[in-house]
């Protein structure tokens, strides 16, 4: 079983100085210590990937890097490990618990497009989902992100009704990044019931941010589009 200090010794040699510019182009996030190593993300999540047996203990310690890509390679292990029909429940539960109680570690908007989905989304499917709805009131952006994020593993399954509370939650954000999930979901949530987007739309399209309309309604017509740019 892989440990947190094989992982790290294994990504030093996927280093890559031309990747070194990836922290300033994907890491919006404003704690003053993250670093990058410069690793092509298809290297990254390979190498994550074959390390899927790492123990929980040792994911959590790779949290604790200052690397953004450690942090990376962290929460792809533990999507990895969430999506894998063979882990058990009780690991899943952890998985779920740990992204939780690490959020503070996991705070870019790309962290939570990566494991939201299946760490957290995923585990709710048969749970009640009052955890999102406390996560969409905080006052951390990367948690409000998960929110949303999470609901796509519902949305795949044609459950549209949390994605489009946590829409109307959210729906006037100060924050760009979370503008432009809610919108992305939206969309997502559009392509299995457009009527309800519409609904939704002639609801809140004149006074949400127009980011947030634009990828709302990137897949409909062009006539759908110019009606609600127009509002």
């Amino acid at each position: 079983m892989p440990t947190a200090q094989q992982f790290i010794e294994a990504m030093t040699d996927l280093r890559d100085e031309k990747e070194l510019g990836k922290l300033e182009k994907f890491f919006k996030g404003n704690d003053g210590h993250t670093q990058a190593m410069g690793i092509k993300f298809g290297d990254l999540f390979k190498l994550a990937e074959a390390c899927r047996d790492m123990a929980l203990d040792e994911i959590n310690a790779l949290l604790d890097s200052d690397y953004y890509e450690v942090r990376m390679g962290a929460v792809s292990i533990m999507d990895f490990k969430a999506k894998d029909k063979k882990t058990p429940p009780e690991v899943k539960k952890a998985l779920f618990d740990l992204y939780l109680q690490r959020h503070d570690r996991l705070n870019n908007w790309d962290f939570v497009d990566r494991g939201a989905p299946a760490i957290i989304g995923e585990y709710l499917q048969d749970k009640p989902r009052t955890i999102l709805y406390e996560l969409a009131q905080s006052n951390d952006p990367w948690e409000r992100r998960t929110a949303i994020v999470a609901t796509h593993a519902f949305i795949k399954k044609n459950q549209l009704d949390d994605t489009f509370k946590i829409a109307e939650i959210l729906i006037n954000d100060a924050h760009e990044l979370i503008n432009k999930a809610v919108g992305s979901w939206l969309r997502e949530a559009g392509k299995r019931d457009e009527k309800r987007l519409l609904d939704f739309l002639d609801k809140y399209a004149a006074t949400m941010p127009r980011i947030t309309l634009r990828y709302a309604i990137e897949k409909l017509d062009e006539s759908q589009k110019r009606h609600y740019m127009t509002q």
